[in-house]
């Protein structure tokens, strides 16, 4: 079997009913674009995509509470009181929808298939680009996140097979719901490099917050500064990630690939480029081939510049669990014609970044030397060696 059929692609255009309003910027379209993207490129078959199913109330029970369980299906009739929205967490960004539960747990249910199938040796690894919810808590609906699919889905392999989980998060936003599910568990390590909470949300994510009881020292946290560019992110996340999956032996990987560190996004102050989106999953997937025989599940995640960033860096995801390089030329003419109407800015018309709006940064080395600083203490609790 090639690689290429190794490899499973979550979606159907029912996950694109994950939509709050039409003027949130949690759009579910990137994934549409995406999707098409690799369609037109020829790189994504339809014998590679995994339809979704509807999760359980008990799987999604896994993480999360009965009664928010219940709140949310109230909410999604529209019977949820003014208080007890309040009380599950809703407000102007993250607002209930008609038919919430379900479009969420077809999400949850996505991502359950997929570890199934790389669990029965189906697919080696692959990717669901329409998840990666990882601020949903237990009982709370927080930062455009309802269901906490990440969390969920490693519990599942916990609970179901027995495996040791490393979630590795490099979203903007610092994988906060991800981290306390699982803050006083052995049994999953979360790994999140984010922009630090000092500016943004959801605030949390300090080096310092590492675990309670059996849990200490399973949860790890690279805060970097705002306007870190390439080079320094890749290098903290390069020197960080190695001596904590090495130490910990997963026995599989479940990354958020939220694609908002880039100096396009319009909610974080990060400056990277097409460039270290490009990167990241290429390194992930040499993680994975090193420690996990390839066992790795991409989630998506953040990612708010939905015409000139996502699609292609999420396509990179997929690329990289196929075994395509990384990729340079012209974009796919029928995909540019087919949603240039569509788009409220030009769309690009190659795969590589073009830096005519990038702002230098004139603080690059003080910026780098703190987040080397903060990194180079991180992975020194995780180094065998020492």
């Amino acid at each position: 079997m090639s690689t290429k059929n190794r490899t499973g692609y979550v979606y159907s255009d029912d996950i694109l009913k994950y939509r709050f309003n039409n003027e949130h910027p949690f759009n579910q379209m990137r994934l549409k674009l995406t999707t098409e993207l690799l369609l037109d490129a020829q790189f994504l078959t339809k014998e590679n995509i995994l339809e979704p199913r509807i999760a359980t109330d008990d799987e999604i029970g896994l993480i999360h509470k009965y009664d928010y369980i219940q709140a949310i299906k109230h909410a999604s009739h529209g019977i949820l009181s003014a208080e007890e929205a309040k009380k599950y967490g809703f407000n102007e960004d993250t607002v209930p929808f008609r038919h919430m539960h379900q479009h969420c747990a077809r999400i949850v249910g996505g991502a359950l298939n997929l570890a199934d199938k790389i669990m029965d040796g189906t697919y080696t690894n692959g990717c669901h680009l329409g998840g990666g919810l990882h601020h949903a808590l237990a009982g709370r609906a927080n930062g455009f996140c309802i269901y906490n699919d990440v969390a969920i889905t490693a519990q599942y392999l916990v609970n179901r097979y027995n495996q040791r989980v490393m979630i590795i998060d490099t979203d903007a936003h610092h994988g906060d719901g991800t981290q306390w599910s699982f803050y006083t568990s052995n049994e999953v390590l979360t790994y999140s490099i984010h922009e630090t909470g000092k500016f943004l949300f959801p605030g949390s994510g300090h080096y310092t917050e590492r675990g309670e009881d059996i849990g200490y020292g399973y949860t790890v946290n690279v805060p970097l500064e705002p306007y870190t560019e390439d080079e320094s992110f890749l290098e903290s996340f390069k020197s960080t990630v190695e001596p904590v999956i090495a130490a910990f032996k997963p026995d599989i990987i479940l990354s958020v690939n939220g694609v908002d560190i880039h100096y396009r996004d319009p909610l974080t102050h990060m400056s990277c480029t097409l460039s270290s989106l490009y990167h990241l999953p290429y390194m992930l997937k040499d993680l994975a081939e090193k420690y996990t025989e390839n066992k790795i599940i991409m989630f998506g995640g953040g990612g708010y510049n939905l015409w000139r960033v996502v699609p292609r860096a999420w396509s990179h995801l997929y690329l990289s669990l196929i075994n395509e390089p990384i990729q340079q030329g012209y974009l796919p003419l029928n995909w540019i014609n087919k949603w240039k109407h569509y788009s409220s800015v030009t769309l690009p018309k190659r795969w590589e970044d073009r830096l005519n709006d990038y702002t230098y940064i004139p603080r690059t080395a003080e910026i780098s030397e703190k987040n080397a600083r903060i990194s180079n203490l991180v992975a020194s609790w995780y180094d065998l060696s020492n």
